[in-house]
């Protein structure tokens, strides 16, 4: 990758200033995205899904822990471990009390049985509450599983034609990931949002570091192996 070019203190400000125009520019944009997704009208949850986690069975009006917030994260499963694109954003899922002092539960959903969650969950040694939704329409029903024997194929909010068009076959069948917002309203659950392929970017925090240096990302999502498969803390992966 080339190096940015050598300048004086003086042609580096003029250059930083410059580009902070476009940073909050960029920030009041994305300020005005925010106020209308806090206003999209929501639709009320009716379907009773039963998952599992580590605590037994739970609703979906359970995994809000009593507050008025739940934000799902849809992990995908693939073969016997969690994905490992789905594995950076939990990596860079925090401390969860600053979400509930703001009446907001995080959690993860997938559709892999919840033994192998278990295991998988306890070798990469997340905190985040996990559950299943195996046997459950949930993931179809949130579009974040494709079967066409199931449910209508749709990702991103694109239909099977449209995703084959833009050449996506690869969301055609099995998981995928998102993330799903539910609002609580006394025992009333109702879906606010849900975003889709890089929607959910903004959910790493390792890019957000990365976009700040002059080499960025350097790696694609799909290029980072678990954390438990880096040779050292250098970086360097098998």
């Amino acid at each position: 990758m080339e190096l940015p070019v050598v300048a004086s203190p003086e042609e580096w400000r003029k250059a930083r200033v410059e580009l902070l125009r476009e940073e909050k520019a960029a920030t009041a944009l994305l300020d005005r995205i925010a106020e209308r997704r806090r206003a999209l009208p929501m639709v009320e949850v009716v379907e009773p899904y039963v998952f599992v986690g580590r605590d037994g069975e739970a609703s979906l009006l359970e995994l809000f822990e009593g507050r008025r917030q739940l934000i799902v994260y849809h992990f995908m499963w693939v073969g016997d471990a969690g994905c490992p694109s789905c594995s950076v954003v939990a990596d860079n899922m925090g401390h969860p009390a600053h979400l509930g002092a703001a009446e907001t539960t995080l959690v993860m959903v997938s559709r892999a049985p919840w033994a192998d969650i278990d295991r998988f969950q306890q070798r990469m040694g997340w905190s985040t509450p996990w559950y299943s939704s195996q046997g459950t329409g949930f993931n179809y029903d949130f579009h974040v599983t494709s079967d066409p024997e199931v449910a209508p194929i749709e990702y991103n909010y694109m239909d099977q034609a449209e995703l084959e068009a833009k050449g996506f076959d690869y969301f055609l069948t099995g998981d995928n990931h998102g993330l799903s917002v539910f609002l609580r309203d006394g025992d009333q659950v109702f879906h606010t949002y849900s975003t889709y392929g890089r929607g959910c970017e903004t959910l790493v925090g390792t890019y957000s570091y990365l976009d700040l240096t002059p080499l960025g990302r350097q790696l694609h999502i799909t290029e980072f192996p678990h954390h438990d498969s880096y040779e050292s803390a250098a970086g360097h992966c098998h």
